[in-house]
């Protein structure tokens, strides 16, 4: 596999604007630093993902956590692990840290979701938007909510919780991840605060062996704010509200 290949995911509660920033970085990658992009999404819009997404009045617990697994290992073979080997930039709007929410919610344990996925592709950086609860749910009541997770009692506060024990759950397995706050931040700006992180690990991947760290970020161009590499969260900690506009 080309060794720039990498793996981002867009992580964060319902109605926080991961399809936005998705969308933002993937453009801001390949109109302003030429670097080639597979921009993608789960549930993916393959047969089984549209079931999975379509399908979360239908199907529950166990039975919808090895729907969305297998979707994911599908998304693997078939789009994700090929768009590495070219050495592409592979951006996917929900993946691994969704179902350790989700499907807990749904009432699954932890480690078996995380053994359920255990196999997929670790990706090399997880961006974590937050919000205010308070306003991820204005966020819902003004957009519609899109499947029956985001219409449960109290969902935006629940998963802003579960968000959080997700990630330091992730943290302590040496899955890198940055946090960002969405609350206010306007998408580009958000956007061009992973590319400064992404490309900083493109450009070590392609000087060292094996799995690059994050190193403090070089300024990027219209940048405002600093991202946050937060493997070392103590336990229980929610999402950090530290940043200056982001």
């Amino acid at each position: 596999m080309n060794g720039q290949g990498m793996l981002i995911a867009v992580e964060g509660p319902g109605g926080v604007g991961k399809s936005t920033v998705t969308a933002a970085l993937t453009t801001l990658l390949r109109d302003e630093f030429a670097v080639n992009v597979c921009a993608t999404r789960e549930p993916t819009d393959t047969p089984l993902g549209t079931m999975a997404r379509q399908g979360t009045d239908v199907y529950r617990g166990l039975a919808m956590a090895h729907l969305i697994a297998a979707d994911r290992y599908q998304h693997l073979d078939e789009q994700i692990r090929p768009a590495m080997a070219r050495g592409e930039i592979v951006v996917c709007d929900r993946y691994i840290a969704s179902s350790l929410v989700l499907q807990v919610m749904d009432g699954v344990d932890r480690e078996t979701v995380w053994r359920m996925n255990e196999a997929a592709e670790r990706p090399d950086l997880v961006v974590l938007l937050t919000a205010h609860p308070d306003v991820l749910t204005n966020r819902l009541a003004r957009r519609g909510t899109h499947s029956r997770f985001e219409r449960e009692t109290d969902s935006s506060h629940i998963e802003y919780g579960l968000f959080a024990e997700a990630a330091k759950f992730l943290a302590d397995r040496d899955v890198p991840i940055v946090e960002l706050d969405a609350t206010a931040a306007d998408p580009d700006t958000l956007a061009r605060i992973i590319a400064g992180d992404v490309l900083t690990m493109r450009s070590h991947k392609s000087h060292a062996p094996g799995r690059a760290d994050l190193q403090p970020q070089q300024p990027v161009p219209g940048a405002s704010g600093e991202a946050t590499l937060v493997p070392d969260r103590p336990a229980g900690a929610g999402p950090r509200t530290d940043r200056d506009g982001a």
